[in-house]
Order: structure tokens, then C-alpha cells, then sequence
């Protein structure tokens, strides 16, 4: 297993702070910092809520939903956790796993609950002293994924004694002590400010880290270049395509410095032959293509990038450069996800714009218990239809009941993007 950068946030009333006990702000932007540390080539992060009360704690969910949304490497969500409810919302809110604060006894006392409902895999267990990690061990080894060490004072006892991963969270320090660390083998990543402090140097921590026998996480080449096929000009064309939608954004050519930046940032970077130049897609705009996959053609000739676009892919502003028709024939689409954001747009648009003897505008002028009702009613139509033999029934029933359903995901602000990527997670 590779070895982790993990930067964290401190979340306290709506900003980013610098440390449990330092509530000295660093930015007001926690959605915008973890963003950054995301581009900066980061592993995971942790964020800790340290809110006062249920109303700070219910708007620091929020924050992390946003954080989760805005940023391309798993979010750890830690603190305030008292039940199973509270690491349930942590994990709808998009984080990739859950911490278990092991100094507070309920945190203890829910473990295997939480283990067995969401799975070992999403647990994480935050631990002060070696003492603890002794004191739980059955516990861990049955439940835990792995621990955050969060005081730094201990970290070498608790190596001594812990048979698990571990993630230590020390103030900022030298590289050459970072390097320590993570040569323990169950020492599995470094955290706190020590990685805050240097976020913009992580590449170059990794690469020092590779140079002393340390495995962490870098993209590599399967194919080198000089194994492709290139064009008359020396370059091979890569055609990009939205990793979410399978939609064409853009083509675009790589020569050898831009294929290995790519390979080494994450980010795509292309040679532009109008101005004879390397081209990180998004330095101006914004507007980056983070890379998901890359894969060669049959004859190694062309390049495949399933990317994360941020934004649109066309300097003209279009989402994909791909808008001017020369000719088409009427036809319907029958990609699932296609289809149902056709409907959903359509329902949308009746919402923004009411059309009379709409349908839906009837239910949104009803309002929730009209939407709910019918809801429920074509719910229990699927129900009967599926006791009758006709299949086709059944089918009718399903698209009434989806509908209806699209129905109140508008009402409440829910897109299909969210159910996607919440089944995704699961």
C-alpha cells in the first residue's frame, strides 16, 4: 500500500481555522481550500467539524457537502459524531469514510453498529495515545479500517504497539522527519500541519519520498511515449470525453513533454501548434480537465482521456466543442441517464417557466402533499402490476412512478447527478 499526503481542514463557524485549538482563520473558503488542496495533488483530506452546537454542526454538513463536491480526492469527515445517525450524515454528505473520535466511550460503543451498517472499509477510528489502540484492539482489528493518531506526542509509542494502518497527524515539520515517519511499515500516511503547511509541494515531496524507496501515489505510464505512434507533426491527438457522461468535450494533441507532464500532474496538458507552446487546459480559465484514464487506440496512434471537467471544454464557453450540427437524422436516445435528465430538464424548465394545462405545473401548484400523494399512489400501482403477469404493466407503472418521483427531486432541489453519485459511493 502507498504511503499518504493527507491535508485536513478545520472547520469552525463556517471557515477554515488552523488547528484544534487555534481558531485563528485561514480562509473563509473550506470549499475553495479543499479544492486547492485537491489540485495540489493530495491523496485524501480529513475535515474536522469543530462546531459548539447542533445548529453550527448542521451548517459545517453543508460546508462538507460542498467540500466533497468541489474535490477530486476522498474527504475523511470527522467530529461531532455522538450516534449512528450523525456518521450517517457524514457519508450522505460525500465523505469516503468516517471517523470514530475513541477518547469520547459512545464513539467506542457504536463501532461495530456503524461497521456492520456502512461497512468496515468507511470506518475510521481516531485515536490519542498508544494506551487506546491496546485497550481496543479486538475492536479495531473487527471494525476499523484504520487510525488517525492525532497527537503528535505519541506517535512513537503508538507505532511501537500498533498492528494497523496509521495516520499521524504532526505540526509542521522537516521533510526529513516526514520521510522518517512514513518509512514505519504501519505508519500509512501523514496529516495535519506538517502537509498544510507544504501543500503546494507535495509533488515534490513524493518525488523525494520515491527517491528514498517510499511508495506513495503518483500516476504512471503503462505505455511510454516512445511507443506510440506519432503523427507527421511528432504529436499524437487525444480526443477527451467527460468521464461522468461519456460526452466528446474536445481533441487536442500531446507531444512527449505534455504526455509526461499529464502523467505526472494528473492534469491534462496539451502542445498547441497555433502557439508553439505546452498548454495546461484551464492555467487561465480555470476551467482544468483533471485526467480519470487515459488509453491508447489499437495501434497506439490515438489517445482515449476520460476526464473531470471543470467547467466548460470550449473557449467559446460551450460545455463540449462539439455544437456545430452538419447533419442529422431524428432519432431517440435510449442512454438511460440521457433519457432521464431530458425529463428532469423538461420538469425544471415547467417549474421556471409554468405552461398552462401542464400536468406538472398542476402538481407544483399543488404543492408537496399533492406531489407526495401521487407518489405514493403509483408506488402502490407498481405493487399491484407486479402481482399480474403482464410484464408490460409493471414497466407502465415504473415510468409513471418516475416521473412523479423526477417530480418532487425538482420540488426539493435534488438532481440526478447526486442519486448517481450517492448509488456510485454505495
Amino acid at each position: 500500500m502507498y504511503k499518504k499526503l493527507i491535508p485536513c481542514i478545520y472547520l469552525y463557524k463556517g471557515n477554515a481555522v488552523k488547528g484544534f485549538s487555534d481558531s485563528t482563520i485561514i480562509d473563509t473558503n473550506p470549499a475553495a481550500l479543499g479544492k486547492f488542496y485537491g489540485d495540489n495533488n493530495a491523496d485524501e483530506l480529513i475535515v474536522y467539524d469543530l462546531s459548539d452546537n447542533d445548529a453550527e454542526h448542521e451548517e459545517a454538513l453543508d460546508i462538507i457537502k460542498d467540500i466533497c463536491a468541489g474535490t477530486e480526492i476522498p474527504v475523511i469527515g470527522a467530529g461531532n459524531v455522538h450516534r449512528m445517525e450523525d456518521i450517517k450524515k457524514l457519508i450522505y454528505a460525500g465523505c469516503k469514510k468516517a471517523v470514530l473520535n475513541y477518547s469520547k466511550a459512545e464513539n467506542i460503543e457504536i463501532t461495530e453498529e456503524v461497521s456492520l451498517k456502512f461497512g468496515k472499509d468507511k470506518i475510521v477510528a481516531s485515536i490519542s495515545s498508544a494506551g487506546e489502540i491496546v485497550r481496543n484492539e479486538e475492536l479495531i482489528e473487527n471494525y476499523v479500517n484504520e487510525l488517525i493518531l492525532v497527537k503528535e506526542h505519541g506517535i512513537k509509542e503508538a507505532a511501537a504497539v500498533s498492528k494497523f494502518p496509521m495516520i499521524v497527524s504532526v505540526p509542521e515539520v522537516s521533510l526529513d522527519k516526514i520521510l522518517e515517519m512514513l518509512s514505519k511499515d504501519n505508519i500509512c500516511g501523514i496529516s495535519g500541519n506538517a502537509i498544510n503547511e507544504n501543500a503546494k509541494e507535495l509533488l515534490a515531496i513524493k518525488s523525494l519520498c520515491q527517491s528514498n524507496g517510499i511508495e506513495v501515489n503518483t500516476f504512471e505510464a503503462k505505455i511510454p511515449w516512445n511507443e506510440l505512434k506519432l503523427n507527421s507533426d511528432g504529436h499524437v491527438p487525444v480526443i477527451v470525453q467527460d468521464y461522468k457522461t461519456d460526452e466528446v468535450l474536445m481533441l487536442a494533441y500531446m507531444n512527449e513533454e505534455a504526455y509526461n507532464l499529464t502523467i505526472k500532474t494528473g492534469k491534462m496538458t496539451y502542445y498547441s501548434r497555433s502557439r508553439d507552446e505546452l498548454w495546461v487546459k484551464g492555467e487561465t480559465s480555470g476551467h482544468y480537465q483533471y485526467v480519470k484514464s487515459l488509453t491508447a487506440d489499437c495501434d497506439n496512434d490515438t489517445i482515449l482521456a476520460k476526464v473531470s471537467q471543470i467547467g466548460a471544454a470550449c473557449h467559446t464557453g460551450a460545455h463540449s466543442c462539439f455544437f456545430n450540427e452538419i447533419m442529422s437524422r431524428d432519432y431517440e436516445t435510449e442512454n438511460p441517464l440521457k433519457v432521464f435528465e431530458q425529463v428532469f430538464g423538461v420538469i425544471k424548465d415547467r417549474k421556471i417557466h409554468p405552461k398552462e394545462g401542464s400536468y406538472t405545473n398542476y402538481l407544483f401548484d399543488k404543492g408537496i402533499d399533492k406531489i407526495l400523494k401521487k407518489l405514493g399512489e403509483e408506488a402502490t400501482e407498481i405493487v399491484i402490476a407486479a402481482k399480474n403477469p403482464n410484464a408490460n404493466e409493471i414497466k407502465y407503472e415504473i415510468s409513471d412512478f418516475l416521473y412523479h418521483m423526477m417530480v418532487l427531486m425538482v420540488e426539493k432541489g435534488v438532481t440526478w447527478e447526486e442519486i448517481t453519485a450517492e448509488l456510485a459511493r454505495r
